[in-house]
């Protein structure tokens, strides 16, 4: 145990790993301490505070651009702040978890910026969040490589992608590390102990610390965000700006507030991504309760659909009159040994990143190195010498809250294909997840947790509204689970049927599986009454 001057404690609950106490320094715990100290009230007022935005909106109180930021959105005069060394040209960006492997193989991609992805793509284990961590500074040190089972070794290029780190969002916590008795927010965890080590090394080598920052629902959200930069800076003595931050824009509420969210962070901004299935998930967990927000198989919803399209020509628009980058949203196919599948599959990638680069994005997200070639042609021909087209202004857009919430003429019910390729889905996600792995290649896509909650709360939404019959969902259910016990002896097959049935099945919706199964099956303290700090004796 280890003080926090003068307040806060801290023990380290999680079980001592290799080389974790480079991590878990007392020096570093005591900066993380402070940024709890500072903020960890106003989280819990910010989680309150969406569940009462929830609740008014799902009593019927309708949802529309804020009246009381009018003058923000108004005013043409703000800027946020100009592109960061190594983030002027973005046009292609891969993602995935900071694990070894990934960690070279993302840096030595040919993209131009990695997202380090400590939400979506990885299963919150503590040696996953400790490991992740350690990685990240091997690679800045530029002393990380890797070696397959086979024998084929990895070691860092000469040219490597810009690292962007995205923490855990704002509900999540870290139970491994306790904070005067309570566990850390997860997002502190994963910010703090990145932007301690690496913030400095990463000026030194040219760039800067950068971050993603996933799950806002509001401007007051990114204000506190904005406010946890600036007390980091100041705290280490680094010029405040230096941070910067692309928030993504995934859930309904976000959407109607993407001027306020870019104007809380403008200093320390670097623009808005599009997140194609947390928005989806956002708005079935928002009103899936009614009936005109029925929505089809997830597959069958496109981002050609109007209200797709409203949300993300709204974003480009708001970014470019704002002089921010808009990064579009993820292509998630992973290569097949098939090369027709694969020349069909890289086909819809293009086709998909076409429309993003001539509606305006700067550049877009794909899932495997495989990808970036096809990513950056297609980038290439619109954006040539230029590093983006923040220019386009996109003047000519105008989108309403009632576009963007215009749903109904998608709507549909599911296939019977679609009920069982959800299920599939989610059950084999949640095998994955409580394995330790948060990405996960299914069916030729890139798998991550925001996939598996869009499974899962289309199964509660088309349940609730009667369009599939519960034993019809339940009799799939046991067969995949059967499947998936004589594929994998080692499955933990009725874990993951209560967790399906908790977060799928249940009569009220939970928000995220995640802080269920996090709680449940991925806390791994160390015995009672060991509660020493890395490192100390």
């Amino acid at each position: 145990m280890t003080t926090i001057a003068p307040t806060v404690t801290v023990r380290v609950l999680g079980q001592p790993g290799d080389r974790h106490d480079e991590i878990l320094s007392p020096a570093a715990l005591e900066f993380v301490g402070r940024l709890v100290d500072a903020f960890g009230d106003r989280r819990l007022e910010i989680l309150k505070e969406r569940m009462r935005v929830r609740d008014r909106l799902a009593s019927g109180s309708p949802l529309d651009f804020s009246l009381t930021t009018g003058r923000i959105r108004a005013d043409d005069s703000w800027r946020v702040a100009p592109p960061a060394p190594g983030l002027t040209d973005r046009r292609v960006e891969i993602t995935g978890p900071p694990d070894r492997r990934m960690t070279v193989n993302a840096l030595n991609s040919g993209a131009r910026v990695w997202m380090a992805d400590f939400e979506d793509a990885t299963s919150p284990t503590w040696n996953n969040v400790v490991d992740g961590q350690l990685n990240l500074l091997d690679a800045i040190e530029r002393r990380i490589d890797f070696t397959t089972p086979e024998g084929k070794r990895y070691e860092l290029g000469e040219q490597l992608a810009t690292i962007v780190v995205r923490p855990r969002g704002w509900h999540l916590t870290e139970d491994h590390l306790e904070f005067d008795g309570h566990p850390a927010p997860a997002s502190l965890v994963d910010f703090g102990l990145y932007f301690f080590h690496c913030a400095q090394r990463q000026i030194d080598a040219g760039h800067g610390p950068y971050f993603y920052l996933p799950k806002l629902e509001s401007r007051g959200e990114a204000r506190l965000w904005n406010d946890v930069f600036v007390l980091a800076q100041d705290l280490l003595g680094i010029p405040r700006g230096t941070i910067r931050a692309t928030v993504l824009i995934e859930t309904i509420t976000a959407a109607v507030a993407m001027e306020e969210i870019l104007y809380e962070l403008r200093e320390h901004s670097s623009g808005l991504n599009a997140g194609r299935w947390d928005y989806l998930f956002s708005l079935i967990k928002t009103f899936g309760h009614r009936t005109d927000f029925l929505l089809p198989d997830r597959a069958k919803v496109t981002m050609t659909a109007p209200f797709m399209r409203a949300y993300t020509e709204l974003l480009v628009r708001t970014c470019h009159k704002r002089g921010a980058h808009a990064i579009g949203g993820m292509a998630a196919h992973v290569p097949s040994k098939d090369p027709d599948a694969h020349q069909a599959a890289l086909a819809k990638v293009r086709l998909d990143k076409e429309r993003e680069a001539e509606d305006g994005f700067d550049g877009s997200w794909v899932a495997h190195p495989a990808l970036v070639p096809a990513c950056r042609e297609v980038f290439d021909g619109v954006l040539e010498s230029r590093p983006h087209q923040i220019e386009r202004t996109r003047d000519d857009v105008e989108v309403t809250a009632a576009q963007l919430l215009s749903v109904r003429r998608v709507s549909a019910p599911p296939t019977p294909e679609g009920v069982r390729t959800n299920i599939s889905v989610a059950l084999r996600y949640f095998a994955a997840w409580l394995r330790g792995q948060g990405a996960v290649a299914l069916d030729g896509l890139m798998e991550d947790a925001a996939t598996a909650e869009i499974a899962r709360v289309q199964i509660w939404q088309w349940l609730r509204h009667r369009v599939v019959e519960r034993a019809t969902v339940v009799d799939l259910m046991e067969a995949e689970l059967d499947s998936l016990g004589a594929q994998y002896p080692w499955a933990p097959v009725d874990d993951i049927r209560a967790l399906f049935e908790r977060t799928a099945l249940a009569r009220e919706l939970p928000a995220f599986f995640t802080n269920d199964a996090y709680s449940r099956h991925l806390v791994d303290r160390r015995p009672e009454g060991d509660h020493r700090p890395e490192g100390q004796s």
